[in-house]
């Protein structure tokens, strides 16, 4: 990503407008359009690192309607032909402003229908989307869910055992440079996977004070409520999952065969290099950790 992009969505945040691109035409400066859905929440981070389980114990709170995957980045408007080109030019519309009032008026639609008050994506290939989302929704509040880039490797390749180890290093190493890359323009709360499950309640209780929602123990039992259908391509299928109780993960694999970026990163998260389990908080990004409720702009740093 670059100095540009990273610009753009600092400001952004920081000032509500932003740079409107027309075809054939030099970008412009103009207002941010008012979105329906206020504060969502967004948690970035890579398949098979245990963001369905993080999902079902947030939906599982009366406040927080955390939903199943949504690919929006496959949610698209096309304008077909010269003529609604040219009528939607005249208005200041293109497809990609339009495309953003899609994507807010159904993430808007679907919170109002749940009945609760705060909306919590959780579709990891959103991450590839993080500048455009924090754009759209400068008030948007940010979670990095973590896991071991070895364990995620693992995991992938046990999910999909016809796609060799090789493809499955490639598809983390997108993952997780995405969300790194997020890290360092974005504030947020970090929340590993390895922490999640060892003291969920301690993880789950600073996750609420991060949304300022209350805390309420019923989110741990979270196979006591109905959190729509488990099945491939709307989030984790396995029998795990559909136990509704937090298991324990599987031993962490020896991280040598790694690349040398994904031992970066899990250094970076907190991961020792021998055993690979987790030895220390992340590194501070350079958006920032946040702990408290609020948006990314407040940290001055989105």
């Amino acid at each position: 990503m670059g100095w540009k992009e990273k610009a753009h969505v600092r400001i952004t945040a920081a000032t509500g407008y932003q740079f409107v691109r027309r075809s054939g035409r030099l970008p412009r400066l103009g207002r941010r359009p008012a979105t329906r859905l206020k504060a969502p929440v967004f948690i970035f981070c890579s398949v098979r690192s245990g963001s369905t389980l993080l999902r079902m114990i947030l939906n599982s709170h009366s406040q927080l309607y955390a939903p199943h995957e949504l690919h929006l980045n496959a949610l698209q408007v096309q304008l077909q032909d010269k003529y609604v080109r040219e009528s939607m030019a005249v208005l200041g519309l293109g497809e990609a402003e339009l495309t953003t009032m899609l994507w807010d008026l159904v993430l808007a639609r679907a919170l109002e229908r749940s009945g609760k008050s705060v909306l919590v994506d959780k579709t990891p290939r959103h991450v590839f989307a993080w500048p455009r989302i924090a754009r759209t929704w400068p008030d948007a509040r940010f979670v990095f869910l973590l896991r071991h880039p070895a364990a995620i490797v693992d995991s992938w390749h046990r999910a999909r055992p016809r796609q060799g180890r090789d493809e499955a290093v490639a598809g983390v190493t997108r993952y997780v440079t995405k969300i790194e890359e997020a890290r360092q323009v974005l504030s947020g709360h970090t929340v590993r996977y390895e922490d999640l499950v060892a003291d969920p309640e301690g993880e789950a209780r600073r996750l609420c004070t991060f949304l300022g929602v209350p805390w309420e123990p019923e989110m741990l039992e979270y196979g006591r409520w109905d959190h729509g259908p488990v099945k491939a391509g709307l989030g984790d299928w396995t029998e795990r999952i559909r136990t509704g109780e937090i298991q324990q993960p599987r031993p962490i694999p020896n991280a040598d065969d790694l690349p040398d970026v994904l031992r970066r990163i899990a250094e970076a998260w907190g991961y020792s290099s021998g055993s690979g389990e987790p030895t220390a908080r992340p590194r501070t990004p350079v958006g920032g950790d946040r702990q408290d409720a609020g948006h990314p702009g407040d940290a001055g740093e989105s």
